[in-house]
């Protein structure tokens, strides 16, 4: 029974290992960036993404076509653009075109003008996070760089008080037992400090920063995804396989507390964190109000289609006359009739 036991845990082992499509080497961009994924047909792109996240909806060239797209979204607008439109005809027009398109075009202007503050606002948000401070491992010494230079593999410190750039493999700290005590207010409210704590064999070996940039320890997990409390992987080094979980993680918008110093090995980089996995894309927002004036909209434009179809039925004539522009005689003879002196 007992060898049946161990046999099925192995079985188990090995398909939770062949689930795992994410491997990740410490200290080795090259070897990290010769992994690609299939976009389109036979167009590739790189499997692991940079550090750089961009949170806004437009940019230079993209705004006007865009902004336009999603205002005409939004019936009232279709309304009274078709009005406009028939509007330019000669023929059938009663007002000028341009007592309608005036106010339109006033509108348009005045909410892409809203939303490109917004965006705006956006951009210099992405920018002060793109452009925080960190310290990461390059050569033999801990270099000061930016968070949008960093890449998956990276070995990266981190001291009191500092937000965790990157979704990363807690490798060793200065607390005993390698302990690591983790705010995590920003991700899901919660203001009571976590632990996490790094493997006894990382804690036990890399003990300076010459060891560390000696490490060429492999990381295999499960692909990005949106789950905050899971995670499972192996560490793969000097021959041996160590089990990994989210209690060996610390999660991108995590502060550190009450640790001096903590090393991290960087597993996922920018969108493939699990708290921008969370976020998820930016969709056109409507309000109720918005949703009710598109069916009243939609209502009043069923109702005079028939009630202008009706009327072109029942009056030929004045259908006629008014189409070619042509008057009715004010003393009320019909058309046709003769006028004699």
């Amino acid at each position: 029974m007992g060898s049946l036991a161990q046999r099925e845990d192995l079985q188990d082992d090995e398909d939770k290992n062949s689930a795992f499509t994410w491997e990740v080497q410490a200290n080795n961009r090259a070897y990290n960036a010769q992994f690609k994924e299939k976009v389109f047909l036979c167009w590739r792109r790189k499997k692991y993404k940079t550090n750089v996240i961009r949170t806004a909806k437009y940019n230079f060239f993209s705004f006007l076509p865009l902004n336009l797209y999603e205002q005409l979204h939004r019936v009232s607008n279709l309304y009274f653009l078709l009005i406009i439109i028939l509007q330019s005809i000669p023929d059938i027009s009663t007002l000028p075109w341009f007592s309608l398109g005036a106010p339109m075009v006033c509108l348009l202007f005045i909410r892409a003008t809203r939303d490109l503050v917004d965006d705006i606002g956006r951009h210099k948000s992405d920018r002060a996070i793109n452009n925080r401070p960190c310290q990461i491992l390059m050569g033999k010494s801990f270099k000061r760089k930016k968070w949008q230079n960093l890449c998956v593999g990276d070995v990266v410190c981190l001291h009191k008080d500092n937000i965790v750039p990157a979704d990363m493999l807690l490798l060793a700290s200065t607390e005993p037992s390698s302990l690591c005590y983790v705010e995590t207010v920003d991700i899901d409210g919660e203001t009571n400090l976590k632990f996490r704590q790094a493997l006894m064999v990382t804690h036990k070996e890399l003990t300076s920063v010459k060891k560390m940039a000696s490490f060429q320890g492999t990381v295999t997990c499960e692909a990005p995804n949106s789950r905050m409390h899971h995670f499972v992987g192996c560490l793969e080094w000097n021959d041996k396989k160590y089990s990994l979980d989210i209690g060996n993680l610390l999660l991108r918008g995590c502060r550190i507390r009450n640790t001096d110093t903590c090393y991290g090995m960087v597993i996922y980089a920018g969108f493939d964190t699990k708290i921008m996995k969370n976020c998820g894309k930016i969709h056109l927002k409507r309000t109720k109000l918005d949703l009710l004036m598109n069916k009243l909209v939609v209502v009043v434009s069923c109702q005079q289609v028939p009630l202008r179809v009706g009327q072109g039925c029942h009056l030929p004539g004045l259908s006629f006359l008014l189409l070619q522009n042509v008057q009715p005689d004010p003393v009320g003879r019909s058309l046709g009739q003769k006028t004699f002196h």
